[in-house]
């Protein structure tokens, strides 16, 4: 496969809804058939695109060649969508040669958190984001989630960020409604929700769209609340909004994307298994799940 050429900075779109796709597992390796079977059933549903190998895809638990598999299996299933890879470690060089290697399959972006367990300054964060936003060929999506990295990403820090042309997005799991408005209101970076609770909110204030683990199921319902909310039909997102709630709230009553796992599995789409230390929900969830499933 051919490098993909660079990708324009100048009007990326990370609009809409965005799936950031589970990895599923069959004794023990990567299960590529229910991989492409539940990509190919989402693609249909009206969704903006992929995220692959995000944290909702264990990509913490697969080494770089099945990551690159898994990708491959994602375009070859819905090759029509774009997809963005999730990128994640603590070790620049490190991080620069796998964004290199990637950049041998198209991608519409890269999806970044900061780095982990080191904790740096606000200028080493910036150093970070824009080294990395520099030696890719397609646009940076920042992923801020301090309860995973460990690291907290300012306000001033963030738009700093927005002034290169590489950085065009943020995935925003950073819990400070603040920081959520004053990145909508400077318009520069895309603010997708990055908590599932927080869509409506987010999407009503002026958010672009969403990176949602919950909207594996139900994902047309999801689609309308953004589409609705985008048309200013604010009352009938709410209407498709609520009843759905109950079940983002289960889903992420355990760690992610264990209770995922299971309602997919309790609909035939991937066996329920995740790597260690990753465990599968509880039995009391999975009932309370498939009950929500089942009033929707």
């Amino acid at each position: 496969m051919q490098p993909q050429q660079p990708t324009s900075s100048a009007a990326p779109d990370f609009s809409g809804l965005w799936i950031p796709l589970v990895t599923p597992f069959r004794g023990g390796a990567v299960d590529h058939a229910a991989l492409a079977a539940l990509t190919r059933r989402l693609a249909a549903t009206g969704i903006a695109g992929f995220v692959v190998c995000g944290s909702t895809g264990e990509a913490a638990a697969l080494d770089e060649d099945e990551q690159l598999a898994v990708l491959d299996t994602v375009i070859e299933a819905a090759p029509e969508l774009p997809r963005m890879m999730g990128v994640s470690g603590y070790h620049l060089g490190k991080m620069l040669a796998w964004v290199d290697r990637l950049f041998s399959r198209p991608l519409a972006g890269l999806l970044v958190p900061a780095p982990s367990y080191i904790r740096p300054s606000q200028a080493g964060l910036i150093h970070w984001f824009e080294t990395i936003a520099q030696a890719s060929e397609a646009p940076v999506v920042v992923y801020d989630i301090p309860y995973r990295t460990g690291a907290t990403l300012s306000l001033e820090t963030l738009l700093a960020l927005a002034a290169h042309p590489r950085i065009r997005a943020i995935k925003d799991c950073g819990g400070d409604a603040r920081k959520t408005q004053a990145l909508i209101t400077d318009g520069r970076l895309q603010v997708l929700a990055g908590e599932d609770g927080q869509i409506f909110t987010t999407m009503a204030l002026g958010g672009a769209g969403a990176i949602a683990a919950s909207a594996h199921l139900k994902t047309e319902r999801f689609v309308q609340v953004i589409d609705d909310i985008r048309q200013g039909r604010l009352a009938r997102a709410r209407e498709h909004w609520q009843p759905l709630l109950p079940l983002v709230e289960l889903l992420f009553a355990e760690p992610n994307p264990g209770p995922l796992k299971a309602a997919l599995a309790h609909e035939g789409w991937i066996a329920d298994e995740l790597r260690l230390p990753m465990t599968p929900a509880g039995a009391s969830l999975r009932v309370q799940v498939e009950q929500a499933l089942r009033r929707l």
